[in-house]
């Protein structure tokens, strides 16, 4: 019996109030926050690039952030001061001031000097260039407990990785048009014209690695008219390279002897080669390039990782190449920064919406929270060293940054 003397049932115990009105419960997302980016000038790697172009200041700035740029940032881009101060930005001349944002942008990694000047707690959006990182230089960022993104990691939503993919595009490219103009004899090169003209062959361009980079170098290649053969262990990537470009292409596996025979002819020879971890192997041999024509040009494109031939070296961009057997090399890692302002454009198009996801998520760790890809990029965060890759290389202790989101949130 209820208390009001009628008579219930067991069943309506369980379903008394199912059918009330209830009080409406309402999700309240963290408040957007304006954060302070600042974008320092380059001085290292010859890097030409800047991280952020005036156009995505001009975006920034409408969200309400406030950008620092320092002083002849994008010179080096064709960007005045001027630009970035029409688009919004606060132009100084102290790298002081810069390194007190919340944010720093760069297109090139953080000096040791750089790293001390940055504020505790701050985040690091920048490349990651293993050759220039040391045990030193990842134990100064945890000492400021730096939140540091490596570019190359961030991963999109389809799982792909758009600043190595957008980078290797340019890179593909840029190779190709350096080879062309090399050949010319005013460049010690065979005077061959990389399409041909009617009734004269064109040149014979031979690619190692049918991954991004050798899929727009074959495009650029062929565009000018050039003979093209492809090699690559990975049978899959040739005949998706064939399936992009709609046409049936001379493809090869790494056979030594096959390839050496076509080197042998070969006016130009790509080294495209990716390694997902550690060195590039050498694909090809110091003989290889030796019984090449003379005149002819290497552009190897996997220095950045330690190169493919066996005769590359490291070069940088105001003395790009060197003749070794009468073959001329260019070895310059960052060949992206040869065109610098579409460079700067293409990378900041894909930091930009990440600056915006970190205002609209009201403090870092929220965005590193719900955003997963953004979250693969960082490599430091709260004092400790989140990629498995380097606390190995440096013998540091390694802590997964899914677990450290779990127990903040």
């Amino acid at each position: 019996m209820s208390n009001d003397g009628k008579k219930s049932n067991f069943s309506d115990f369980f379903s008394e109030g199912q059918y009330k009105t209830q009080p409406e419960t309402v999700y309240i997302k963290e408040k957007k926050s304006k954060i302070t980016i600042g974008i320092p000038k380059e001085i290292i790697l010859q890097e030409n690039r800047v991280a952020l172009v005036p156009n995505s200041i001009r975006t920034l700035v409408a969200y309400g952030h406030r950008v620092i740029v320092e002083s002849g940032a994008g010179e080096k881009a064709n960007y005045t001061d001027h630009n970035f101060s029409e688009a919004g930005a606060d132009i100084t001349k102290s790298k002081k001031e810069v390194f007190a944002a919340q944010v720093i942008v760069k297109a090139a990694p953080p000096t040791m000097e750089e790293i001390a000047l940055s504020a505790k707690n701050q985040m690091i959006i920048s490349p990651l260039h293993l050759p220039v990182i040391s045990q030193e230089y990842i134990q100064a960022l945890q000492e400021k407990q730096i939140t540091a993104i490596a570019m190359e990691y961030y991963q999109s939503e389809d799982g792909s990785f758009p600043i190595v993919r957008i980078m290797s595009e340019i890179a593909g490219m840029s190779a190709i048009l350096t080879a062309a103009e090399l050949l010319n004899s005013n460049n010690l090169g065979r005077g061959v014209l990389l399409g041909g003209v009617s009734g004269v062959p064109p040149a014979k361009v031979v690619i190692l690695g049918a991954g991004v980079v050798g899929e727009f170098a074959t495009k650029t290649a062929l565009g000018l008219g050039a003979s093209v053969r492809i090699f690559d262990n990975e049978v899959s990537k040739l005949m998706r390279i064939q399936s992009l470009v709609g046409r049936q292409l001379h493809t090869s596996t790494y056979n030594p002897v096959y390839l050496g025979y076509q080197l042998m002819s070969a006016d130009v020879v790509i080294g495209a080669v990716h390694s997902r971890t550690g060195r590039t192997p050498i694909l090809v041999t110091d003989d290889m390039i030796s019984k090449m024509k003379e005149g002819a040009v290497a552009v190897d494109i996997s220095i950045d990782q330690g190169g493919c031939f066996a005769t590359s070296k490291v070069m940088n961009h105001k003395n790009p190449t060197f003749i070794e057997h009468g073959v001329i090399h260019y070895c310059v890692p960052n060949i992206a920064s040869k065109v610098p302002r579409t460079a700067s454009i293409a990378v900041s198009n894909i930091i930009t919406p990440i600056l915006i996801k970190a205002g609209d998520s009201g403090n870092f760790d929220s965005m590193l929270y719900d955003n997963r890809g953004i979250r693969n990029g960082a490599y430091t965060y709260s004092g400790c060293v989140t990629n498995a890759y380097l606390a190995k290389k440096f013998g540091l202790k390694y802590t997964d940054i899914d677990l450290l989101m779990t127990s903040k949130f």
